[in-house]
């Protein structure tokens, strides 16, 4: 929820999209939306048909490119049914084309460039007005904030029954949005596509680990730190799925998989040896993340020109792996037990 004065005191409806009022409707209705980001490009479209007026507050524009998605049609559905592997090769083609944007993302931004002039050709095609495209045209590198996919957004911003508002929200009073121009906008309604708690997570005060720490006193401020986004030293036996520095370029399904192997490999060699517990040592931590931050020093996460919800507070990237997602794969398909402290299991019990 964000922090914008006078919040509580509007007289209509506010909910935010990840807890969508489905109970309410917005037909006729003079809608606000606050934020522009990847929740707000899904949702816009599909309410924009629906309401009397609609006025987007827009901070920072996104990087719009056209959505690939399409109907898997009957032919192609044959196919993956009667040819053993048609399957996993349309993903393996997939997979590779994602993994040829590593190098302008992790390298030389300036390989993005086909990217940029993607989502300007885009932009021009649906947006006509020279002044309203001027205001969603981002001014940062293509990547350093997350790009979205979507054929809809700006037909929808365009719509006669839409405004997109970029003067900076001032306060909310009962009736609507005042902006720093000093326009009060009345709505009805507010939806809040602010995005979600990356770092603060309430869930982290809940995990302690072996000196009694939460995980949340550890990673204070938004400095997450994992091993691999998988171990975190100081915490036995804690794996995680999709943990800091875990991000790659294809999609999350695909750092999940190779986890989880991870995951049952250590505990493959918990088994077969006898061990109570495996913990990722201090020095095999600080080494990936000093790997890790190098690694990443020219992105475009950190050289685009933009602030996101990829850095913490200090500006470290907490999120993506510098690299192919073949690397990390490779990094995960077996556990050194080097990188580990490990408890044995005696017969009395466990040792603690």
């Amino acid at each position: 929820m964000p922090d914008i004065p006078g919040l509580d005191t509007f007289a209509g409806t506010v909910f935010h999209s990840q807890g969508w009022n489905h109970d309410h409707d917005l037909r006729g209705e003079r809608v606000g939306v606050i934020g522009t980001g990847a929740s707000a490009v899904q949702f816009i479209p599909r309410v924009q048909p629906e309401v009397g007026h609609l006025t987007v507050f827009q901070r920072t524009p996104t990087w719009i490119l056209p959505h690939p998605d399409r109907p898997v049609g009957a032919v192609t559905r044959a196919l993956y049914r009667r040819v053993p592997g048609a399957q996993k090769a349309a993903r393996k083609a997939w997979e590779l084309t994602f993994e040829a944007l590593v190098p302008g993302f992790i390298h030389e931004p300036r390989l993005q460039k086909p990217l940029e002039l993607m989502g300007r050709a885009l932009l021009r095609r649906q947006v006509r007005d020279p002044e309203l495209r001027r205001r969603l045209t981002p001014t940062y590198a293509v990547g350093c904030k997350r790009p979205t996919f979507s054929n809809a957004y700006y037909p929808a911003l365009t719509a006669d029954n839409a405004t997109v508002v970029t003067d900076g929200i001032v306060e909310i009073t009962e009736r609507g949005v005042v902006t720093a121009d000093g326009t009060e906008h009345e709505l009805d309604t507010i939806i809040l596509g602010t995005g979600f708690r990356m770092t603060d997570h309430p869930g982290f005060d809940l995990i302690h680990g072996r000196g009694g720490a939460s995980i949340g006193d550890v990673w204070r401020d938004g400095e997450m730190a994992a091993y691999l986004g998988t171990a975190v030293h100081d915490f036995p036996n804690l794996f995680l799925i999709l943990g800091p520095n875990s991000g790659v370029y294809t999609s999350a399904v695909i750092t999940i998989e190779d986890q989880v192997h991870y995951i049952i490999e250590a505990l493959g060699e918990m088994a077969k040896a006898g061990l109570a517990s495996l913990e990722v040592t201090a020095e095999a931590q600080d080494e990936f993340l000093e790997w890790v931050d190098k690694g990443l020093s020219r992105s475009v996460f950190l050289t685009g020109g933009c602030r996101s919800y990829y850095l913490s507070s200090t500006g470290r990237n907490f999120t993506h792996y510098p690299g192919f997602s073949a690397g990390f794969r490779a990094r995960t398909s077996k556990v050194d037990l080097g990188h580990y402290a490990v408890r044995r299991v005696v017969k009395e019990g466990i040792r603690a």
